[in-house]
């Protein structure tokens, strides 16, 4: 199973005993996959059992015959958590929400495509009166979409959103002062887990891009994909290098460009943030020097933060600040979805039936 399905077994082994016993509720894991096999167990999966043991005497894996086997089940009160980073089940979203089935999920990739196919799911969801959550496609267990929502359900209005949303941009640009090459530093933050295995996926912006298109979309501005402005921040060599080590040879041969923009900010007091941003209708991920009186100028380490400025929060914004991803925040974001669903079915006691497809 992928890392953050697999922490999200460890936790449900962990609370279920506190679940049944204070909560009264019983989470019942009933199926679950990775890209390999797929088990299925009515009477639910022995959770204290590791990933490996569940799926040792499991079928060969495919996605639309497990969905098909769920819908079959047609078992109340169920849930489709979908922990992996691929598009292999997306296109099954609408579908299985069309069935009553709830959905739990960290997956950007449905909430980032079309606006058309984002209303879709919504809508769907609306009209069978399920859940379709998301909470962990920005800032993994932050609660940034959650408490976007409050903020408008209590009649706020937002006038401006501003975030560092990539732990592994935040920690490269908190790291980098100067005094090592920036090659260098993106080289440690590589070996230290924080970026993709080319770390340009990081450095192009795009999953930045993706998640403040996912909070444009939360406030009501109907964006594209491609409506979401990208600041550029890579040289040319870099980009067109034809693998890892040939872009950090071009990295390293770049580092000028990096020292100048470090020295610029350091002169004027200011520190380097890799910032997106939705105001006014248009959404736009950029490299900004801020000085010390914005909230981003604090940020240490890997941690993300958002600040919402809105008609209550005008004069100085509402700030979330934490861990912006790694398994066990984020699958702690998706647990609480879980049981989020309990009480939007408004049950006192409930038996919950959880279907699980994860990465290998």
């Amino acid at each position: 199973a992928g890392l953050i399905g697999n922490t999200l077994l460890q936790q449900l082994r962990q609370q279920k005993e506190y679940l049944r016993q204070e909560q009264h509720i019983n989470l019942n894991l009933v199926a679950l996959a990775n890209s390999k096999k797929m088990r299925f167990e009515l009477d639910g999966l022995d959770i204290d059992q590791d990933k490996d043991a569940l799926l040792a005497t499991g079928e060969t894996s495919e996605v639309t015959q497990f969905i098909a086997r769920m819908k079959e089940l047609n078992l109340p009160n169920s849930i489709f958590v979908d922990c992996t980073a691929s598009n292999i089940a997306i296109g099954h979203y609408e579908d299985i929400l069309n069935a009553s089935i709830s959905i739990a999920t960290p997956n950007k990739i449905a909430n980032s495509d079309s606006f058309a196919q984002y209303q879709k799911l919504k809508q769907a969801a609306l009209i069978h009166g399920v859940k379709f959550l998301y909470e962990t496609n920005v800032g993994a267990g932050l609660p940034v979409i959650n408490t976007l929502k409050d903020l408008q359900n209590s009649g706020d209005k937002i006038h401006k959103i501003e975030g560092v949303l990539s732990g592994t941009l935040s920690y490269i640009f908190n790291t980098f002062d100067g005094t090592t090459p920036f090659s260098e530093v993106v080289k440690e933050a590589k070996a230290k887990g924080f970026t993709e295995p080319d770390p340009r996926d990081d450095l192009n912006g795009m999953d930045v891009a993706r998640k403040i298109l996912i909070l444009a979309r939360e406030v009501g501005w109907p964006l594209e994909p491609d409506q979401v402005q990208v600041e550029n921040i890579l040289p040319g060599p870099c980009l067109l290098a034809n693998s890892v080590d040939d872009f950090f040879i071009a990295l390293e041969q770049s580092n000028d460009v990096f020292q100048q923009k470090i020295q610029e900010a350091q002169q004027a007091g200011k520190k380097l943030c890799f910032i997106a941003q939705l105001d006014n209708g248009e959404a736009k991920v950029k490299l900004e020097s801020v000085d010390q009186s914005h909230p981003f100028y604090t940020l240490r380490g890997s941690d993300n933060m958002i600040a919402f400025t809105t008609e209550r929060y005008k004069n100085q914004p509402l700030v979330i600040r934490g861990p912006g991803a790694g398994a066990d925040v984020t699958a702690a974001g998706v647990f609480a979805e879980v049981i989020s669903v309990r009480r939007f079915l408004g049950q006192s006691s409930s038996k919950f039936n959880l279907k699980s497809p994860q990465k290998p």
